[in-house]
């Protein structure tokens, strides 16, 4: 009776180790080297052309991947193109990192946003994404653009006082004709590169 219960504990004790040593295999084999790099979050931003954001996102890409990227050349700025509905607008975009964020948003193809009227002077409408932002204390007039709330685009035609980050201005449009184009019902803007 003793032999046999010696036999079942070594018995027992070698089924005891089968689960360690598979555990164990696989991660000797989940440790072996790959040659492809792993895929970053700014790399997958690069090659979904930027249509995914995330809120840890800090702006920088992997340019050493190979796409064909939109590049400037030295001393050339890209412009922003806005167009309201059908009509194109001239804007006074300021020098901030917003806009300089937003260029990139655009770089790769335009960016269409539905607007809703609000308050009976500001057309509003979300870029689906959020853009670094300096809030400040702002009176707005007819033809300024800013961003609210990072991650909101507002035109004004007429004028309101909030916390802002100043994106730009509607420079070849009067109080009535940004009323007419803005006030009327909502709208459609797209924002591209010229």
């Amino acid at each position: 009776m003793v032999k046999t219960d010696r036999s079942f504990m070594k018995q027992k004790r070698k089924r005891a180790w089968f689960p360690v040593m598979v555990m164990m295999l696989f991660a000797f084999c989940a440790c072996g080297s790959s040659d492809a790099a792993p895929e970053t979050a700014a790399t997958a931003t690069v090659t979904a052309g930027a249509s995914e954001s995330s809120a840890g996102n800090t702006g920088e890409t992997d340019l050493n991947e190979g796409e064909n990227l939109m590049t400037d050349e030295p001393g050339e700025d890209v412009m922003l193109q806005l167009m309201i509905g059908q009509e194109e607008v001239t804007v006074a975009w300021e020098d901030n990192e917003t806009v300089d964020a937003l260029k990139e948003l655009v770089r790769s193809e335009p960016l269409t946003i539905e607007m809703s009227m609000y308050g009976g002077f500001e057309q509003v409408g979300s870029l689906g994404r959020s853009l670094p932002r300096n809030d400040v204390q702002t009176t707005t007039q007819a033809g300024d653009i800013v961003l609210y709330s990072g991650n909101q685009i507002v035109m004004f035609y007429g004028s309101n006082s909030w916390a802002y980050t100043r994106l730009g201005h509607i420079t070849d449009q009067s109080a009535s004709e940004l009323t007419e184009l803005l006030g009327s019902g909502d709208v459609t803007i797209t924002i591209g590169t010229e």
